[in-house]
């Protein structure tokens, strides 16, 4: 806070400070001095489906292997999916490093359908062979690419 006076006689001393209003519980606002904290731009479009689910994946495996959960079916239980839909997701995993960081780094989804779906992924993820899965990625983003272009 900044004193400040006009120096006149029986003048008010006011005092100057910054203030923001943030977010409380229960949808209550509180008043906050010193600056708003600055946010990080949103960036426009959505992440792939695919992407989000792959980095799902890790934070389950992670969770699994930390002992914060028990197994996979607790998992599902947990995320409020069936067990199969649990093992599709974590068949993700499966994929071979390069693919997992291509799927990764997808551009965003700016308008309509993901180019890719997990779907298209699936079977790559299926094949023990790495270099058959690269042979199969490369196939998969080749036809993306073109449905992309026409």
């Amino acid at each position: 806070m900044k004193p400040e006076h006009d120096g006149a006689p029986g003048a008010e001393w006011r005092f100057a400070c910054k203030v923001h209003y943030s977010n409380a519980a229960r949808g209550r606002r509180r008043l906050r001095q010193g600056e708003p904290p600055v946010s990080e731009p949103t960036l426009p479009g959505s992440v792939p489906r695919v992407a989000r689910l792959l980095a799902l994946a890790h934070r389950f495996r992670n969770l699994v292997s930390a002992g914060e959960v028990a197994d996979y079916a607790d998992l599902a239980r947990l995320a409020g999916v069936t067990r199969p839909r649990m093992t599709q997701i974590m068949n993700l995993l499966h994929l071979a490093p390069d693919i997992q960081e291509a799927i990764l780094d997808l551009p965003r989804t700016l308008r309509g359908r993901d180019p890719m779906g997990e779907r298209d992924v699936r079977p790559i993820a299926s094949v023990v062979d790495w270099s058959a899965q690269r042979r199969l990625w490369r196939e998969l983003t080749a036809r993306s690419a073109l449905a992309r272009s026409a």
